[in-house]
């Protein structure tokens, strides 16, 4: 993790190797004609246009943001820029969520927040970015270039002279970060810092002195080149000698399986991860948290493997096999159901975007997952044995029994409605909460999107998220399933989206509290008050751009909800307040919730 500061430490930059740009972000970049030289003392010829433009060059169309006194003459430029968007939040944290949300489909986000008040609020947004490796381009108005190095209190601090504590903040959430408060190296940190996270595909964090952005300087007199990413490369003879042992192990398998992970965004792996199914046979599973990065109308695919509570029969096939590759997999507490997966190191294959570990060993370094998947699917023998045996013992899914008129609405038959609704042109964002248990069990239609955030599993994620999304993504109308606990720490940005006239459709699950804290560990801090979360949003809305509210509480209402939602509402944005029991959950979370409670609760190793 690199830290760039101007003045502050009295010394230039390292140099990150501009010259030799990072990898993997060229899918990101538009194709730009060189642009024309700017006279030195034009009024375009500045830092603020620089950003501006980079931006657009790198994909971002739409810069999330919060204004703030130290940030406005940066935002002017922003504005200014004809290819940039600049959507004002209602806070900062919903701003990074938003970002958070718009790299997941775009490649990149940012997000431009005022200095410590601003970046300390948004933090916690991005500490998420960095845990689902998402490049976003984090940026704050800083102090005037003036007030470094001297013993000056400003406002939006915590009071002392030291103007570093937010920089000292992000360097454990972002990998390269920027205090830029001189014209001289500005160009070289701010290109250092957005080519760095298109590298490392992780946030970065650029603070910009509010005096700065319009100066015109001779380094910002031609616009900005696009850059020229060279990518990573893979050792051939390590690819080779990791394939040649990994073709060994496999085809010495009597019923092997693959199972995608959240990696296999980072990698950009996904089609060579279906070649090699293509070629190979093997039944096909995906984690919880790479839902959506395989294609679940795959000839073979089995579904979602998390162990206790996979989908139906996966986790008998994937525990079952005496071979399993698992590409890019994250196995942490909430992955593996508490640290009960019924796996063993020495059956598996493990593969990181970098690195191939076989069994026990040996590891293989510098090998790339793409490359090594594409390889590998040439010297695979073809076995279909696994998936012979799920397609013997599976039995199709039952359907929840239909409600009866003014009977209560039960969940299952929400998430069946919502099945329903699935198609090429819609994308789901699923809430921490029994979303992520429901929404698993929904079968994705080819070019359905699909994004939840599992790693971090911050509560009120969506709602930012879910700005972001369906503003990188228009033509897709995101259906987005939220729970009341969750909606209430963020609701205040369903105002962006129907700023930008948004056609989303959010189902929020009332259910009286954090049900899925109530699996893990009840009690009444659980509950939380109810709100007229319908009265809200028309409250929100007042009348200015497209909304449609309604409240349901039975099936015969949501389908008439959902058939307007639809229909005659389809270019409105749409709230739907479910209301369920407080005891209504999937089976699912019961499960995990009683393994995650007892790996939560094991006592100290000393007793």
């Amino acid at each position: 993790m690199d830290t760039t500061v101007g003045d502050v430490n009295s010394r230039k930059p390292d140099s990150n190797g501009i010259g030799s740009p990072p990898s993997g972000a060229a899918s990101v970049m538009q194709s730009l004609a060189l642009p024309h030289a700017l006279a030195a003392g034009s009024p375009d010829a500045t830092m603020g246009r620089h950003i501006a433009r980079r931006l657009v060059q790198i994909g971002v169309t739409d810069v999330f943001s919060v204004p703030g006194d130290f940030n406005l003459v940066l935002l002017d430029h922003l504005i200014a820029e004809p290819g940039l968007n600049l959507i004002g939040c209602c806070n900062e944290l919903n701003a990074g969520y938003a970002a958070d949300g718009y790299a997941r489909t775009r490649g990149v986000g940012a997000c431009v927040v005022t200095f410590t008040v601003g970046g300390l609020s948004m933090l916690n947004a991005i500490a998420g970015a960095y845990s689902e490796n998402l490049p976003v381009v984090c940026i704050v108005g800083g102090p005037n270039s003036n007030d470094y190095g001297t013993n000056r209190v400003l406002h939006h601090t915590t009071g002392l002279s030291d103007f570093s504590q937010e920089l000292r903040c992000f360097q454990t959430v972002t990998c390269f970060q920027a205090v830029v408060n001189n014209l001289e190296d500005a160009h070289e940190q701010i290109d250092t810092a957005i080519s760095t996270a298109l590298k490392e595909s992780k946030p970065v964090y650029i603070s910009i002195s509010c005096n700065l952005p319009a100066i015109p300087h001779p380094t910002f007199s031609q616009g900005p080149i696009p850059f020229a990413l060279s990518p990573k490369l893979t050792n051939q003879m390590e690819l080779e000698a990791a394939v040649e042992a990994a073709a060994e192990f496999l085809n010495e398998a009597v019923k092997p399986v693959m199972v995608g992970g959240p990696k296999l965004r980072v990698a950009k792996a996904s089609e060579a991860f279906v070649e090699l199914a293509n070629a190979c046979g093997y039944a096909v599973a995906v984690m919880p948290s790479a839902k959506g990065l395989v294609p679940e109308h795959h000839p073979h695919f089995i579904g979602t493997y998390w162990g206790a509570v996979s989908t139906a029969f996966c986790a008998e096939i994937v525990e079952s096999a005496d071979a399993y590759l698992f590409a890019g997999p994250i196995f942490n507490d909430y992955s593996s159901v508490g640290y009960s997966l019924l796996l063993k190191k020495e059956k598996a294959i493990i593969l990181q975007p970098d690195r191939v570990v076989i069994g026990n060993g040996p590891a293989f370094g510098c090998v790339l997952m793409k490359d090594f998947l594409k390889a590998l699917s040439k010297r695979v023998k073809r076995n279909t044995i696994a998936y012979e045996n799920y397609h013997r013992i599976y039995v199709p899914d039952g359907h929840p029994l239909k409600c009866e008129p003014k009977e209560p609405l039960r969940v299952n038959v929400l998430f069946k409605h919502i099945q329903d609704m699935l198609s090429s042109e819609s994308a789901v964002i699923a809430e921490t909460g029994d979303s992520w248990f429901n929404c698993q069990k929904l079968k994705l239609p080819r070019g359905c999107g699909y994004e939840f955030q599992m790693q971090y599993g911050s509560i009120g994620w969506s709602v930012g998220a879910t700005l972001g999304y369906a503003q990188a993504v228009p033509e897709k109308r995101v259906i987005a399933c939220i729970g009341d606990g969750s909606f209430q720490v963020t609701a205040q940005d369903v105002s962006t989206m129907l700023r930008c006239g948004q056609n989303t459709i959010i189902f929020l699950i009332n259910n009286g509290g954090y049900t899925i804290e109530v699996e893990i560990h009840d009690g009444p801090y659980n509950v939380i008050k109810n709100w007229n979360y319908t009265g809200l949003v028309e409250a929100i809305h007042n009348s200015e751009g497209k909304c449609w509210t309604a409240k349901v509480l039975y099936e015969e209402e949501l389908m008439e909800a959902i058939q307007t939602a639809t229909g005659p509402k389809k270019d409105c944005l749409c709230f739907i307040e479910v209301i369920v029991h407080k005891d209504d959950t999937s089976k699912e979370l019961l499960e995990w919730g009683s393994r995650v409670s007892a790996a939560n609760s094991r006592p100290p190793n000393s007793y």
